[in-house]
């Protein structure tokens, strides 16, 4: 799909995952047998994307080493009658052209995205946070692409949430306007849940317009002096129509670590190479009392 390019945001600190990701990018942390950023780039290529635009920073050099070869691992696999364990990487790179933009100080999501606006272009793009990995028979970035083309405007993945977690996101006014399909006509940061305009919670995967630059340009740092997407994207709405979907597929909160440890048993779960001995390891974990852990 060359008029859309993906954009995969992995520029932050990852801070409620420390210590770990004091050394290793958080976007490098493996579920199961593959990193965060994988799942996400699969999906991309998945939908159709030949083109994605990595927002990075200072230590996150592992990300690109990642996605490069390396023929010396490739050669010891081959001469051991192993080089499918690097079949997955490679198919992805071979699928899609990666662009790497490093974002110079953390100064918000909307301004991650401001600095990748020279290698997205005059395009529309499919904006995605690895610690959200979603599992489902189709992408979500599919999904949203498929309103995109519908309309031509942007469409903002969203879910329902519990009231006492909606502050923890942010969250939409909308109008009805199909099946799963809203038109949004607001967007509250974090509300109390008494404030909140409704229970659909915005999650990490967007399809932006270009007008996107533009409307970031014209808003100011917000909390902790950071440029905020969802400021961006009300700024958005005085000019164009912005859409949200509620997307089908199960979201796996990576973020933090109880998140991270659900979302990596639940996904080998789903592997059937390894969801019956997972099961059965799982089982003999809970037969077994827990000794305590410092």
């Amino acid at each position: 799909m060359e008029d859309v390019v993906g954009v995969i945001l992995a520029a932050g600190w990852g801070t409620r995952l420390l210590p770990a990701t004091k050394s290793v990018p958080k976007e490098m942390l493996p579920l199961v047998d593959r990193p965060l950023i994988h799942y996400t780039l699969q999906e991309l290529v998945d939908s159709g994307i030949t083109h994605t635009v990595v927002v990075t920073a200072r230590g996150k050099e592992a990300i690109q080493s990642y996605f490069d070869s390396l023929p010396e691992l490739e050669q010891l696999l081959a001469e051991r009658g192993n080089s499918e364990l690097l079949d997955s990487v490679h198919a992805i790179v071979a699928a899609c052209n990666l662009t790497y933009v490093r974002q110079a100080q953390q100064l918000g999501i909307a301004h991650a995205v401001y600095a990748a606006r020279r290698a997205i272009g005059h395009h529309p793009f499919v904006l995605c946070f690895p610690d959200d990995v979603i599992a489902g028979e189709s992408p979500v970035a599919g999904q949203l692409l498929s309103v995109h083309r519908r309309f031509g405007a942007s469409v903002l993945a969203v879910e329902r949430v519990p009231l006492d977690q909606i502050g923890r996101y942010g969250v939409v006014q909308v109008e009805p306007a199909g099946n799963r399909l809203f038109r949004v006509t607001g967007l509250v940061e974090k509300p109390k849940p008494q404030d909140a305009p409704s229970d659909l919670a915005i999650v990490g995967r967007y399809v932006l317009t270009p007008g996107i630059f533009e409307a970031i340009e014209g808003i100011a740092p917000g909390a902790n002096g950071e440029l905020q997407i969802t400021d961006a994207i009300q700024r958005l709405l005085a000019s164009e129509p912005v859409y949200a979907y509620a997307f089908e597929g199960e979201r796996f909160d990576t973020g933090n670590p109880l998140g991270y440890l659900r979302s990596a048993v639940a996904l080998a779960l789903k592997r059937p190479s390894l969801a019956a001995e997972a099961r059965v390891m799982l089982l003999d974990l809970l037969r077994t009392e827990p000794s305590p852990v410092a």
